[in-house]
């Protein structure tokens, strides 16, 4: 197909998009597919739709970029291609303000995708599919929006305030279309990410020793970045610590009784 048959066809399963994984599926596939000759005239397609479409289509859309930036990280381009399908995380990366921008505009009425928006970033901080850095960025910009709205709710007194509001069956629509959403995001909670090649420029993560050696693979990778997470939410050691430490070595070495058995181990040394 021709690039304008390629975009047509994307733009009409844009439309069709809803929150079930068949729907998603269906898209991501063919985005993988034509990403070799048309992945950036796809990737604006999306972007047009993130800035046009309803609340629920916008928040359609980010589910089927996070399916889609999986997606192309786990396939490899074909036989003499030279643009890998992961050129999708790399435009998500450049474009990350304007896709927040239209999945949660300013005002109440981006309140209702805030924080399905906020679960898919930190989901993408945490499995480093995108710079930490430009996740946290993106976090600041819903929190800054989320105060100005509530405060804007607080002081509008005007019937025109909630001319906006959703209808009782987009409601309902709205919330079968959560649970469908939140049931996939906790399947894929635990899942570890899969092999990428860093950006150069991002800062290297807090660890005592690096766990993937050049030339590792992705079992090997996923291990490193777990601990990563682990480590950089660990606190720094305090007095908490310091008792945990003392009632665990009570427990383990009993001081000998005066006049008693000599044959106690003596409490370890914390000094």
């Amino acid at each position: 197909m021709d690039p304008f048959e390629v975009r047509m066809q994307f733009l009409g399963l844009l439309r069709r998009l809803d929150a079930s994984q068949q729907s998603i599926r269906k898209i991501v596939g063919y985005a993988v597919k034509y990403c070799p000759s048309c992945g950036e005239d796809l990737w604006d397609c999306m972007l047009e739709e993130c800035q046009k479409g309803s609340l629920n289509s916008r928040i359609n859309i980010l589910y089927l970029v996070d399916s889609l930036c999986e997606a192309s990280l786990l396939s490899k381009p074909p036989p003499g291609v030279s643009q890998p399908s992961s050129s999708y995380v790399n435009y998500v990366t450049r474009d990350l303000r304007k896709v927040v921008d239209g999945v949660v505009p300013e005002g109440r009425q981006g309140l209702p995708n805030l924080m399905s928006t906020r679960q898919i970033l930190e989901s993408w901080r945490t499995k480093r599919i995108i710079e930490p850095q430009k996740v946290d960025d993106a976090i600041t910009l819903l929190d800054e929006r989320r105060a100005a709205a509530i405060a804007s709710a607080a002081s509008a007194t005007s019937p025109e305030s909630s001319a906006g509001a959703l209808s009782r069956d987009d409601i309902k629509r709205r919330m079968e279309e959560d649970r469908e959403r939140h049931k996939r995001l906790r399947e894929r909670r635990w899942v570890q990410p899969v092999g990428q090649e860093m950006p150069a420029a991002m800062p290297p993560l807090a660890s005592f020793m690096p766990l993937t050696d050049e030339g590792a693979g992705v079992d090997e990778l996923a291990l490193d970045i777990e601990f990563d997470n682990e480590w950089e939410t660990t606190s720094d050691w305090n007095e908490d610590d310091d008792e945990a430490v003392a009632d665990e070595n009570e427990l383990c070495f009993l001081d000998p009784v005066e006049g008693g058995d000599a044959r106690f181990e003596q409490a370890m040394d914390l000094s």
